[in-house]
């Protein structure tokens, strides 16, 4: 039946699962209006005081059960250098369908099979909670419901129970089926047959179907299975600090620019040659990579400038350095030199 219906084809058979990709737009997609130069894209950072470094390093050592404080408390700063950064994000909120072959215990629900043509996957309303939101939904196809026999119990609702093997009885435990007991009496426990009844089914001998919780009928439908995803890329501008761009993944800046369209447009003339190369580039490969097997509602460009203050300091003599970063002012302290081994006894 299901091979009949336009678009679901081969699903009986377990062709389902697999993300299918939206129809061609049956009106021209809407021009992304192009963002034009922003004030803010010149502006700077204010350098953050020697006495923000170094309580910003305090906090981040007390977080640190085997970290000592003394570097902190003894430590002589040296020197400190601010160095700003461009991070460019593109997001897109892509929307993902696939259908499967789904069955329930039926228990009287609505059977529709065959009343009309069942809508196409795509045809089928889906709402997002709002934009850049994670979000899952199935839905029941509509006029994909029909009802079959169950297989597994063939269609009874109850199963032979494995223990007794359908009997309802099980060899005597206590007289082994001799049905006398070790000291040649009679055994009360089997009434002198040699079986008992089995515990397992309570002396039935079946037990009920799990597969369709007794009832002996299965809803047979078409679930179509709905993902809102938002993909997202960075780019981090040339940065000479020495902190390595991944620490950036996790912090905040102060933002630059925002622009949300169905489909934004690459930025132009950004101070940042990169930043406006990033941005086209991933726009680019956005648009190639979402559209084979989803849909994208909305696309968002952030710019954002990130602060890095590189503070280097002397502890015994001997020269460190750390890095103090973002609107959080979060640290980073790779060669910190009072660190201990724990170990939980």
């Amino acid at each position: 039946m299901f091979d009949s219906i336009p678009g679901y084809e081969g699903i009986a058979v377990g062709g389902g699962g697999a993300y299918l990709p939206p129809p061609m737009p049956s009106v021209p997609m809407p021009v992304p209006e192009q963002p034009s130069s922003h004030p803010e894209w010149h502006s700077n950072i204010p350098s953050i005081s020697e006495g923000r470094a170094r309580a910003a390093f305090e906090d981040y050592v007390s977080s640190k059960c085997c970290y000592s404080s003394a570097p902190v408390r003894d430590g002589v700063i040296t020197n400190m250098e601010s160095f700003n950064t461009y991070r460019y994000r593109l997001e897109t909120f892509t929307e993902y369908r696939s259908t499967k072959l789904c069955q329930e215990p039926y228990t009287g629900q609505r059977v529709d099979a065959g009343i009309q043509r069942a809508p196409g996957l795509w045809e089928i309303a889906a709402q997002p909670p709002s934009y850049f939101t994670e979000h899952k939904e199935n839905i029941r196809v509509p006029y994909t419901s029909s009802i079959k026999k169950c297989d597994p119990c063939g269609g009874l609702g109850k199963k032979p129970c494995s223990s007794c093997t359908g009997t309802g009885s099980k060899v005597c435990s206590e007289c082994n089926g001799s049905r006398q007991r070790p000291d040649n009496e009679s055994c009360n426990k089997c009434d002198y047959s040699g079986r008992e009844k089995c515990s397992s089914c309570s002396g039935s001998g079946f037990h009920k179907c799990d597969t369709c919780d007794g009832k002996g009928q299965l809803l047979v439908y078409i679930n179509l299975k709905v993902k809102w995803i938002t993909e997202r890329d960075d780019f981090v501008g040339q940065d000479s600090s020495g902190l390595r761009s991944e620490n950036l993944g996790k912090v905040s800046g102060k933002e630059l620019f925002r622009d949300a369209q169905i489909n934004v447009y690459p930025v132009l003339g950004f101070p940042d040659v990169s930043v406006a190369q990033a941005s086209e580039r991933l726009i680019r490969d956005h648009q190639v990579k979402y559209t084979k097997n989803s849909r994208i509602l909305q696309q968002r460009q952030i710019i954002e400038l990130i602060n890095i203050t590189r503070v280097k300091y002397t502890w015994k003599e001997m020269p460190y350095v750390y890095y103090v970063y973002g609107n959080e002012m979060k640290v980073n302290a790779d060669d910190y030199p009072a660190t201990c081994c724990c170990s939980v006894m």
